[in-house]
């Protein structure tokens, strides 16, 4: 097998193995925010053993880190966030815009998404994106996806909990960006920044990817069985599946201060303290489990509120999609299709009052936001099925 490594600590490319045998491509971008390289280690460390050990392969596995500059100055990011600018304009706009002019970050998405791009034209396969995160506080590792299909087969192959709904609230992401490009991609949050823990997660998080795509054979690899059992027995107790009830947004200016103690998916109840601001105490607004609690300066999502879902309702899903049983979306009360776009769907909430957005999302599609007081719903793109 061939492997390419660089040798800087951290070139965009941190190396790639395969590309012999025609098969999958899986891409790991780690260091999307500076302050989070412990995906760039994962990376290194996978391709390291993947040159020791020579496993029989199929196709490619690409390592990519993310904002070079940030990562070089361990911040989060330099002028503002990578990972909320991934819109097709955007893209496009950077593509064209002087560098002298553009942000920081505008510079480092056209450099990562050439290396995608590239990685990409050049596959044999299906594609599959693993993007790497931590946090700034204690918990469990969860894994992020957009709800399609393939994208649920490889969050299940990843032993955390799965969150469902998040890519609704958090606008220009890279994984939504994959997403709508046709490919499966999962955000893997490891655990607390510069843990060791939050490293071996993110190899693990690698290594079924590979596993899930057919690139390698992981099943007669004790040290990574070992890794999944002891991940399995951590989580044990926690909701194996949540969605995205409620985001509490800041700004800099409101002064938000987290209160200190929570974890990811810890209970709370409706009233308790989270936070304080400008305005004085932040309450939770509903009972749940609170997810990615902000303890660092820069961010816009202060926490979020998440609750159980019921694995049989993913069951009845994945059969209704398989059904095509979304056609009968705009036969329902105050449902009408976009006519610009006929993957989108205008549902006027006066009208369609009952399980609205439950039943879309059953459906495969996600809210984008309103527009003359009606909700708009698109059709989430769903990757083609892998035979692997």
């Amino acid at each position: 097998m061939d492997a390419e490594f660089s040798d800087e600590f951290p070139e965009r490319v941190i190396g790639r193995f395969g590309a012999i045998s025609p098969g999958p491509l899986v891409v790991s971008i780690g260091g999307l925010h500076g302050n989070e390289p412990a995906g760039v280690f994962a990376g290194r460390k996978v391709l390291q053993q993947l040159v020791e050990r020579q496993p029989r392969f199929r196709g490619e596995y690409l390592a990519l880190a993310g904002n070079l500059p940030a990562l070089r100055r361990r911040v989060r990011y330099i002028d503002e966030d990578l990972n909320r600018i991934w819109q097709p304009d955007r893209v496009d706009r950077s593509r064209l815009a002087n560098p002298d002019t553009g942000s920081t970050e505008d510079s480092e998405l056209q450099a990562l998404f050439a290396e995608i791009r590239l990685a990409i034209s050049r596959a044999s396969g299906h594609v599959y994106v693993i993007d790497l995160h931590t946090t700034s506080a204690p918990g469990s590792p969860f894994v992020i996806v957009s709800d399609t299909l393939q994208n649920r087969r490889l969050a299940l192959a990843l032993p955390v909990p799965i969150v469902l709904g998040l890519e609704e609230h958090l606008t220009g992401t890279l994984l939504n960006f994959v997403n709508d490009l046709g490919h499966v991609a999962a955000g893997l949050e490891g655990g607390q920044h510069d843990a060791p823990t939050a490293v071996a997660m993110h190899e693990l998080g690698i290594w079924q990817t590979l596993q899930l795509a057919g690139c390698v054979d992981t099943t007669r690899a004790p040290a990574l069985e070992r890794l999944t059992r002891r991940a399995r027995r951590r989580f044990a107790g926690k909701p194996r599946i949540v969605e995205l009830r409620y985001r509490h947004g800041v700004e800099l200016a409101d002064a938000f201060v987290m209160e200190p103690g929570f974890e990811h998916l810890m209970r709370v109840r409706c009233g308790d303290l989270l936070a304080r601001d400008r305005q004085g105490p932040v309450r939770s607004s509903e009972s749940g489990l609170v997810l990615m609690p902000l303890y660092q300066t820069l961010g816009n999502d202060g926490y979020f509120l998440v609750r159980p879902v019921w694995p049989f309702w993913l069951e009845i899903s994945g059969w209704m999609r398989r059904l095509g049983m979304d056609r009968l979306l705009p036969l329902l009360p105050g449902v009408t299709r976009q006519i610009a776009d006929r993957d989108t769907l205008r549902v006027d909430p006066r009208i369609a009052r009952w399980f609205v957005v439950q039943i879309f999302h059953l459906l495969g599609f996600r809210r984008q936001g309103s527009e003359d007081r009606q909700w708009l719903f698109s059709r989430r793109v769903e990757p083609p099925r892998s035979t692997a």
